[in-house]
């Protein structure tokens, strides 16, 4: 189905409306500290919408529903261990946090053990942070070209131009009161996605069994490496699909990173008191895993019904019948913005879909936020006292913004067809074996952890996450990493103590 008049008028009803909140949230920017930390001013709904803002994105809609389409129930994990982690961020971390003195985490870090450490871990993060924007991107193009006849490099220029727009003018409280907006309307989004689907599966027995007819002894069950019914059951309701270790794994991902990402830590930065910073992101943990219970249920309907054009073109090359009634979609990414435009009211639709890009923008530019505010402040002005001045130093924070989503776009460009959450979840492990055992360290054990062997996990953590990736090993790589930062920084306690 192609867009109508009234697909559009939704789309661009909701872009007003966020566009409206923009503007007015900039006319609140004075200062660098504004920008970067609201001020110190934010209440926690504010907070909660910071941190919604970006975690409640491409990956967390768009991606879930694409990993749900292969593997069901598997991809909650993004949803449920964003959740979990804003948990842990509310009762562990956020009053510490806003008691450091500092405004970034490795801040904390270098503040603790030493500029090389701080720095070190500066570039590793910001690189994290980096691989979530290219998932970001992904989506939007996914997104773009299902509802608009582009190609893919339009695409991601348009990303570019929307997530620079939402986030340079507004910085952190364009980043709360857009994801404030936007978490309303798309809970809206989730919310008649669901109930469709429901409605037209008959429920979530009949989701399986159209499940079970389609895959249990046929070719395109052969396919997919699912033979009987019981082989349905396991890949598409079960949180284990893809092994215990590999899926656990991805939750943990996203739980650390949560903890280790500086977009989200800003948000705990900006509230107005301790107590507004912990409701914030207790707000948080809430209302994210049920956004991705809702993408599965689409995900799972838009696997019993549609076909992707690989499967029909590998089927066609085996000789094999395509199944009668299924319609083709051209990836798996694309299956939330098709059900959208397929079975959604064509105004309404509009808006959902209005909403979902405004959900990948947003996160988008929540991490770039995150990567230029560490490349000011932990890397740039370590270097140079030309930023000293704040004006200057916020035109240098929205200029790198620009350069890291272009940067972004370029690597999205030259990955086309990738997982969107495999560099979702890759991103968090990265943040979390750089930045979590580090500040866990500097927040609660001071002076009791040697400054070398937290500078050796800085370093060693993410090597080992990215070696883990590289060796495709049973196990999420993000074990491998965390067991290795914590041998570093264990190592601790049989050396003479110095300080880098």
């Amino acid at each position: 189905m192609t867009l109508s008049v009234w697909h559009i008028m939704g789309i661009l009803l909701t872009l007003v409306l966020i566009a409206g909140v923009s503007a007015y949230s900039g006319k609140k920017v004075k200062s660098a500290s504004d920008f970067s930390t609201g001020g110190g001013k934010a209440g926690s709904l504010i907070v909660a919408g910071t941190i919604m803002g970006t975690l409640v994105s491409g990956q967390a809609t768009i991606g879930t529903a694409q990993l749900a389409f292969t593997f069901g129930m598997s991809a909650w994990w993004f949803t449920l261990g964003s959740g979990i982690g804003c948990l842990i961020l509310a009762l562990g971390y956020a009053k510490s946090l806003r008691h450091s003195g500092q405004t970034t985490l490795l801040g904390v870090i270098s503040a603790e053990y030493g500029r090389g450490a701080g720095y070190t871990g500066s570039v590793l993060s910001s690189l994290g942070i980096f691989f979530s924007m290219i998932s970001q991107m992904l989506a939007c193009t996914a997104l773009l070209t299902a509802i608009f006849p582009i190609n893919a490099l339009v695409a991601l220029l348009i990303s570019i131009t929307l997530m620079a727009v939402y986030v340079i003018f507004g910085g952190v409280w364009g980043a709360g009161m857009g994801g404030i907006v936007k978490l309303i309307l798309l809970y809206v989004a989730c919310g008649v996605g669901a109930v469709i689907v429901i409605s037209l599966a008959g429920g979530f027995d009949g989701l399986m069994d159209t499940l079970r007819s389609l895959f249990s002894g046929t070719p395109l069950g052969e396919l997919s490496g699912i033979k009987t019914d019981a082989d349905v059951s396991a890949r598409f309701t079960s949180l284990i699909a893809r092994g215990a270790g590999k899926d656990i794994g991805s939750g943990l991902s996203l739980l650390l990173g949560v903890l280790s990402t500086q977009t989200y830590a800003q948000a705990i930065w900006s509230a107005k008191t301790d107590k507004a910073a912990k409701r914030g992101a207790l707000i948080s943990a809430l209302l994210i895993p049920p956004i991705g219970i809702a993408c599965i249920l689409i995900g799972l309907y838009m696997r019993g019904n549609y076909i992707t054009s690989d499967e029909i073109q590998v089927l066609l090359t085996a000789g094999q019948a395509i199944p009668e009634g299924l319609k083709e979609i051209a990836s798996a990414s694309q299956a939330f913005p098709m059900f959208i435009l397929n079975h959604v009211p064509k105004l309404l639709g509009g808006i959902v879909l209005g909403t979902l890009l405004i959900t990948i923008v947003g996160g988008g530019s929540g991490l770039s936020l995150g990567v230029a505010t560490i490349a000011v402040n932990d890397i740039i002005k370590k270097l140079t006292r030309k930023l000293d001045e704040p004006k200057k130093a916020l035109l240098a924070t929205r200029i790198a913004i620009v350069i890291a989503l272009f940067a972004a776009a370029a690597v999205a460009f030259a990955v086309p067809g990738a997982i969107i959450n495999d560099f979702g979840f890759l991103s968090m492990g990265l943040r979390g074996a750089v930045v979590f055992i580090p500040l866990s360290c500097a927040l609660f054990l001071k002076g009791r952890v040697d400054s070398r062997c937290v500078f050796a996990s800085i370093i060693a953590g993410p090597v080992a996450v990215l070696l883990g990736n590289l060796l495709s090993l049973p196990f999420d790589s993000l074990f491998l990493g965390m067991a290795v930062c914590v041998l570093c920084v264990a190592a601790s306690a049989f050396i003479p103590k110095k300080k880098l």
